[in-house]
């Protein structure tokens, strides 16, 4: 029975996304989405609707059995992308907008499986979180001011996923310990003393002070992180001068990312950027600026709830599709959710060369099979209902 509900629900989930799809909206601007999601929650039963900050939405079902609190999160936001795709009839409808990384298909999955979770409140123990979380992709992002209002404080667990165009439709991934990787970004000045280009010895040159940093920067990963930690710094942006031939630049600028796993690692690469930015500018008489700017926590994913998920999956889906993941070294928000709760945070498989549904997240051709879509309620589904037990 439950299974013939969530294929009943599943072309209202293609529905309800298309509709997000034509209507994206940036982080912290996701007032129409929320307003959309609020409506379609209240013509389901028995859904207690709040809205924790001004472009989220928190859904509560109440089970007929005790048991525990278990959060389902989906985050609902866009990206500032043009969307170029011709074979779709639902396309952005906002220039310069698009659903580029798969959040309203996060937020029909979790609507699918709140239709479904209404109508079997005598299955479920405990009460279900349904969590609609605004602006993943902008940080602070949206999920630490969730955290922050304290309405999820006492969640035994929560649970999300991610569609994935880089793994085959049918997968499903999932891993203990760290996901994501801490997402982070620095940005430096160096003061330098501009001249005439047929004079160097007249000037402190930023440039070259710069070079030397962007270079020795990456013996940071090389030579001082260990070989079995993953830390990635990217030099993205050096900027210096002002077009003329015959001037050596006043200051240069550098700014990049920084990833990384773990906590000591993250202290590591911010401590030793500064380290190798302070001795060369010493040396060459220069003087700096150094930004080191935290962004989101790395996803851990509980051991234990991780274990019970992976049976829940295991049971739902046939262990032959669910795959023991490996970790990424992007970012996501919903660490600020497992930094402060037990977590646990899976990924879905989209990817389809047949349909051409072959571009990555953030691409302006990026597409998701449908067919996926199924899968995302019976996981929210299942999970829930056997989250929700105690044990």
């Amino acid at each position: 029975m439950l299974e013939d509900m969530i294929k009943e629900v599943a072309p209202k989930v293609i529905e309800w996304r298309r509709d997000m799809h034509r209507h994206p909206e940036l982080s912290f601007e996701e007032y129409w989405t929320s307003e959309y999601i609020e409506n379609v929650l209240k013509e389901m039963d028995g859904i207690d609707i709040q809205r924790p900050t001004e472009t989220s939405v928190l859904g509560i079902i109440k089970g007929e059995k005790p048991g525990r609190k278990v959060g389902l999160r989906a985050d609902i936001d866009a990206l500032p992308i043009q969307e170029d795709r011709d074979d779709l009839d639902f396309v952005s409808e906002i220039d310069g907008k698009m659903h580029a990384c798969g959040h309203d298909s996060h937020a029909s999955m979790l609507l699918g499986a709140a239709e479904v979770l209404s109508k079997n409140k005598d299955k479920i123990s405990g009460e279900i979180y349904l969590i609609f979380q605004h602006a993943e992709e902008l940080p602070p992002g949206g999920a630490i001011e969730m955290v922050e209002t304290g309405l999820f404080d006492d969640l035994d667990v929560v649970f999300a996923q991610h569609i994935m165009t880089t793994k085959p439709i049918g997968e499903i991934h999932i891993k203990p310990g760290a996901v994501t990787a801490n997402s982070d970004t620095f940005e430096l000045t160096i003061n330098g003393q501009g001249g005439h280009a047929s004079q160097p010895e007249n000037s402190i040159d930023p440039l070259i002070i710069g070079s030397r940093i962007v270079t020795q920067v990456q013996d940071i990963v090389s030579r001082m992180a260990g070989p079995l930690e993953n830390l990635v710094i990217s030099i993205t942006n050096f900027h210096s001068g002002t077009g003329a031939k015959n001037v050596i630049p006043q200051t240069a600028e550098i700014s990049g990312s920084v990833r990384s796993a773990s906590a000591e690692v993250r202290e590591l690469a911010k401590e030793k950027i500064e380290s190798v930015a302070k001795n060369i500018c010493d040396i060459y008489g220069a003087e700096y600026d150094y930004r080191f700017n935290y962004g989101y926590q790395a996803v851990m994913n509980d051991e234990v709830e991780t274990a019970r998920v992976h049976e829940i999956l295991d049971d739902t889906f046939g262990k032959d599709r669910v795959i023991e993941s490996e970790k990424m070294m992007g970012g996501e928000d919903f660490g600020a959710f497992t930094a402060n709760l037990p977590g646990v945070y899976i990924l879905l498989g989209t990817y389809n060369e047949e349909k051409d549904y072959i571009y990555p997240h953030h691409h302006p051709k990026f597409g998701i099979d449908e067919d996926a879509f199924i899968d995302g309620v019976r996981a929210h589904v299942n999970v829930a209902l056997g989250l929700g037990l105690n044990k």
